[in-house]
């Protein structure tokens, strides 16, 4: 059932856009590539699968295939509104009218332009040099949504980001890989003006989306905590528990030498890596709002 919601959500998605006689952004082909040059557009899908064949039938179950189908095509046509003017292509099938990655986005950007996508030009996606088919399969439906190029997001993402995918099998991480929490709830791939392509304006901010009980306001404040949650927990995961950067006293004897008692686990029970060290008494590590939580102990 959520499977097919999904399918009349992205269509539902797809055809508000061209809602209301709302046109597409006609792409200028020729100055994109001069090959083009007195081409004109074949709008005869046939024409195309009569030599790429095996395209036909995974294509016809993508969410583009049944929008122009419904008669929401550009006026290029179907195949002509993602690949431009091909009448030259038919008559001479060559690889002249192949289309760099950046050329490629210029053609999904036609249709597929603001909202979450506003930042897509001065993202590091864009800049490295990656097209919209370096995430996405248009001619083929692999995923549930989003026509992504792996059957599930993470799984998208890990292609490039090995180095997240081993970080995520750690004993301690968020549950991306059972699906409970994606890639794209803390990170816009399309673009962002924060650091890192985050969907907050700071670590912190991406963070208080789920964790809105450390937000605050305290009347006893612990600074690292107010500066960036990452200054004591790895994001991605970690082999501490809570995804910690290292050992719960060790991680605060970073900052706290000394702090009233000898801060080492061999003289200092309450620093120990017995039950859950200095926070067993300094349980409000994220910030107090008791009159007596001074050295957040309440």
């Amino acid at each position: 059932m959520t499977s097919q919601i999904g399918k009349y959500v992205g269509l539902a998605l797809l055809l508000a856009m061209t809602a209301g006689g709302a046109a597409a952004k006609e792409v200028d082909w020729v100055s994109l590539n001069p090959a083009f040059k007195d081409a004109t557009f074949v709008k005869d899908p046939a024409a195309c699968f009569s030599c790429h064949g095996d395209h036909e039938k995974p294509y016809a179950a993508t969410t583009h295939a049944r929008l122009f189908k419904a008669g929401k095509a550009p006026a290029s046509g179907d195949c002509g509104s993602c690949h431009g003017p091909r009448s030259k292509h038919v008559e001479n099938p060559s690889r002249e009218l192949a289309l760099s990655p950046a050329q490629q986005n210029t053609a999904c950007l036609q249709c597929h332009e603001g909202g979450g996508l506003m930042y897509w030009k001065s993202g590091r996606h864009a800049s490295g040099d990656m097209s919209c088919v370096s995430c996405h399969t248009v001619m083929q439906r692999k995923s549930e949504k989003a026509l992504l190029a792996n059957k599930r997001e993470d799984q998208t993402c890990y292609a490039c980001h090995g180095e997240v995918r081993g970080q995520m099998n750690k004993m301690s991480r968020h549950p991306v890989n059972e699906g409970k929490v994606s890639c794209s709830g803390c990170h816009n791939p399309h673009g962002s003006v924060a650091k890192g392509m985050l969907k907050g304006a700071s670590v912190s901010e991406t963070c208080f989306q789920c964790h809105q009980e450390k937000r605050g306001p305290h009347i006893w404040v612990h600074p690292p905590v107010q500066e960036s949650c990452q200054n004591c927990h790895q994001a991605h995961g970690s082999n501490h528990r809570k995804l910690l950067n290292s050992k719960d006293p060790f991680l605060c004897m970073s900052c706290h030498t000394f702090g009233g008692h000898v801060n080492a686990p061999r003289y200092n029970r309450v620093s120990s890596l017995r039950g859950e060290g200095c926070v067993n008494c300094h349980m409000a590590i994220h910030g107090s709002n008791s009159p007596s939580g001074a050295r957040l102990t309440r």
